[in-house]
């Protein structure tokens, strides 16, 4: 009798499998076999579920990784992702690249990557796509226009001379200024940003530079240091996956996350009610400048349609947007550029002089607002600055790469020859990609390919952009021909904003410090961003420690 029930169960539960495994099997190993992309060259895999993102995400292999693909199989490159069933084009070509960024309703961010991005800032304009991300960007768009993000420049220079300061504090207490202190110049400048986007998102005091027990503060920056950088990368892919994982059985990160959105919601969500409410009971002309408030005014505005409104949460979910594109990728495009100055003392010398001849006699922190600004317009004019920061974003941009997917089959055009796995090199104008396919976006790669840049590509040279070779103005990007703040549609709204802010800091700090090289070797590991981190020390999280000392006129 049990082995009769037995046999019963096993072919219920046969029964009930068997269509889910026949499916899977046609999509794991037979599917595949149609893809278009197959046609194309690239590199081997050794064995079924092997792959190539750790050559392409690794930003210690990838600049070999892409120049290596280059020579061997072009620049339209088949690369395998998760797994036999995923196929995906690596594209090494400025025109299909520009084709991706440009078709933003073709080419969309895979739910996977918007499910782990909703499930930590909700979705904002990051996370959403379609119509959705069109609404939320037209919204936006007035807050971050020109007239508007100069109004916050007396603001970072508030804090940038506070930063200043913290830091003599730091030096004179050693009590030998000529050899300086050790700084980790990642965590002041994070803490910086953090006050910069504070005032500047929603008029909201952090007060990070001078201690860290703001509950708000707190809470953004445990998310994302602990809850993204210091992330098991397989719990949250099977979180990605099967969220029901993590609510059965959710791990500290998971609990960290969760209670850092609690606090979130408590005390940003109130600061909204209250800006939301001041502006119905006011007039909108003496409503805040901060974002927030200009958010809440253009979602307010009489000639916007109330179809094309945003939601409460919605304007809670930009706001955590801004918080993360606003601080921490600014800040560790500020620690980068510093790292690099502190490499390069040569470079940072010549900086300092051009910053101290454009100085002002009177100290900023005497400055009234129409003279920072104009000391700001002065700064945004620069060569040389100019050049230091867009060959900082060059050589390390804080995004990596992206990913996209295509919600339709598509035609990519392409300017060079395409190599197919056969080995021969086909002259067709374009390449066929099927509904669902990913599309590796390389932002790196495309700044650092030795083809368009010259041989000297890997290095840091702000001089290069004296004299830009012929190949370069065909890429693609926002800013400079640079993919750092992405191209298209999807492009970075607060480039500008970014601007003032690494200008401003770089300014003030140059002029007040000299930066030099510690015995701690750093690495870059890319952890959602291009974070440094110490050798032998990647559990600390991300760290930068450089050698500050107080400039002397001698140190020129």
């Amino acid at each position: 009798m049990p082995s009769t029930i037995l046999r019963v169960v096993l072919s219920v539960v046969f029964v009930a499998t068997a269509p889910l495994l026949g499916v899977g099997f046609y999509y794991v190993f037979i599917a595949p076999r149609f893809n278009p992309l197959r046609k194309l060259a690239g590199p081997p895999v050794r064995w079924l579920f092997d792959n190539h993102l750790s050559f392409l995400l690794n930003p210690y292999r990838s600049p070999k990784a892409h120049a290596t693909f280059v020579r061997k199989y072009g620049r339209h490159v088949r690369i395998r992702g998760l797994g036999p069933w995923d196929d995906r084009l690596l594209p090494l070509d400025p025109v299909s690249v520009a084709h991706v960024l440009k078709n933003s309703m073709i080419y969309e961010k895979p739910w996977q990557s918007r499910r782990f991005i909703t499930s930590l800032i909700g979705c904002g304009m990051l996370a959403a796509e379609g119509v959705v991300h069109k609404r939320q960007r037209r919204v936006a768009t007035p807050a971050f226009s020109i007239q508007n993000l100069r109004s916050f420049v007396p603001v970072v220079f508030t804090k940038g001379n506070e930063l200043l300061e913290k830091w003599c504090e730091m030096v004179d207490s050693t009590g030998d200024t000529n050899e300086g202190v050790k700084i980790d110049v990642c965590h002041w400048i994070s803490r910086a940003t953090f006050d910069v986007i504070g005032l500047a998102g929603f008029d909201y005091h952090f007060n990070a530079i001078q201690n860290e027990s703001d509950e708000l503060f707190h809470a953004y920056k445990e998310m994302f240091e602990i809850a993204v950088s210091q992330s098991d990368g397989l719990r949250t892919v099977i979180g990605i996956y099967i969220p029901l994982f993590n609510e059965l059985f959710p791990d500290e990160r998971v609990q960290t996350v969760k209670r850092c959105q609690e606090v979130i919601e408590r005390v940003a969500g109130k600061l909204i009610q209250q800006k939301k409410s001041r502006i119905l009971e006011t007039d909108q002309e003496c409503a805040g400048k901060d974002l927030l408030s200009l958010l809440i005014q253009s979602n307010l505005a009489t000639d916007l349609p109330p179809d094309q409104r945003i939601s409460d949460a919605d304007i809670l979910h930009n706001i955590n947007t801004f918080m993360f594109a606003g601080s921490d990728t600014t800040s560790l495009a500020l620690t980068w550029t510093l790292y690099l100055l502190a490499k390069h003392p040569e470079v940072q010398c010549r900086l300092r002089a051009e910053l101290l001849e454009a100085a002002p006699s009177t100290p900023v922190s005497r400055l009234t607002s129409e003279e920072t600004e104009s000391l700001y317009n002065v700064l945004s004019n620069l060569p040389y600055l100019n050049d230091v920061v867009r060959e900082s974003l060059r050589l390390v941009p804080p995004v990596h790469s992206s990913l996209r997917v295509a919600t339709r089959d598509d035609e990519i055009p392409t300017s060079y020859p395409v190599c197919l796995r056969d080995g021969t090199i086909s002259h067709q104008k374009s390449i066929r990609v099927a509904k669902g396919s990913f599309v590796h976006v390389p932002i790196e790669a495309f700044n650092l390919d030795k083809e368009i840049w010259g041989e000297d590509a890997w290095d840091f040279n702000p001089d290069r952009w004296v004299t830009l070779p012929e190949t370069v103005f065909a890429l693609p990007g926002l800013f400079s021909n640079l993919l750092t703040f992405s191209a298209g549609p999807r492009s970075c709204i607060g480039m500008r904003f970014s601007m003032i802010e690494m200008k401003t800091f770089l300014y003030l700090l140059l002029i007040n410090f000299v930066f030099s090289e510690t015995d701690k070797e750093i690495f870059k590991a890319n952890v959602v961003l291009t974070r440094p981190y110490v050798t032998g020390q990647f559990k600390a999280g991300s760290q930068c420690p450089l050698l500050v000392k107080k400039y002397a006129r001698q140190d020129v």
